[in-house]
């Protein structure tokens, strides 16, 4: 899952980033309301965590920017005041929650949690393609009943092909989706760690990710042959 984090004071934008990170979020920065505004605009996001007070715009002149573009990627504020007044001007302009300055991570990683809710499959959140099941609160993966070691960033990948499954993924949307804007669209990193995780999902019966030459890559949706009673006794 990709955040963007709007905090113009240094150490707390990195702070969030590193404790975010360490969940496997995917994190890009902006250190003021401008910037934070147009990487809103033109990139895709699971959620934005914005700052009350920036420079160059505030976060409620960046929020609304944000929304008249029609963006409706979930916005958590950042704010020191308290006033109730304030937080109904927070909501109003756009932005679905707010935390006051200070507050724990352990609260800011619920709010997350809460806003970018899925559907749940069993009373458990997971994503699945095929026998390839993902369990987003633990960051875990089985193939066949089987745990596969993954890294942040391979989970990161395989989640992404697995919300994705079926379709066509050209190099550009992975590295979008996966990787925040430090990437490099030149490197061999994607190629890499798919690489990787063909090997780690091991099955030699069919070709999970498929690679498509100019195009892209692709998870590949299992196609089930059910075979009649009669059909069984033969076999």
């Amino acid at each position: 899952m990709k955040i963007l984090i709007v905090e113009d004071e240094p150490s707390l934008n990195l702070l969030l980033a590193q404790a975010l990170r360490s969940e496997n979020y995917i994190i890009d920065s902006a250190r003021d309301g401008e910037e934070g505004s147009f990487l809103a605009r033109t990139n895709s996001y699971d959620l934005i965590i914005m700052d009350y007070m920036l420079p160059k715009m505030n976060g409620l002149e960046a929020i609304k920017e944000i929304r008249a573009e029609k963006v409706s990627t979930p916005i958590i504020m950042l704010t020191v005041r308290s006033e109730i007044d304030d937080k109904v001007i927070v909501l109003e302009s756009g932005a679905d929650d707010y935390l006051t300055k200070p507050f724990s991570m352990a609260e800011l990683s619920a709010r997350i949690k809460v806003l970018t809710k899925r559907p749940k499959i069993n009373n458990k959140e997971t994503f699945s393609c095929g026998q390839i099941v993902l369990d987003p609160e633990s960051f875990s993966a089985t193939n066949r009943n089987k745990p596969v070691s993954l890294t942040g960033k391979e989970y990161a990948l395989l989640e992404f092909f697995v919300k994705h499954q079926g379709k066509v993924l050209s190099r550009t949307k992975l590295l979008e989706g996966v990787w925040d804007i430090n990437g490099d669209p030149f490197s061999n990193t994607i190629e890499m760690h798919i690489l990787k995780l063909r090997k780690k999902l091991n099955d030699k019966k069919q070709k999970i990710i498929s690679t498509l030459p100019g195009r892209g890559y692709r998870l590949e949706v299992p196609k089930y042959r059910f075979l009649s009673p009669a059909n069984q006794q033969k076999k």
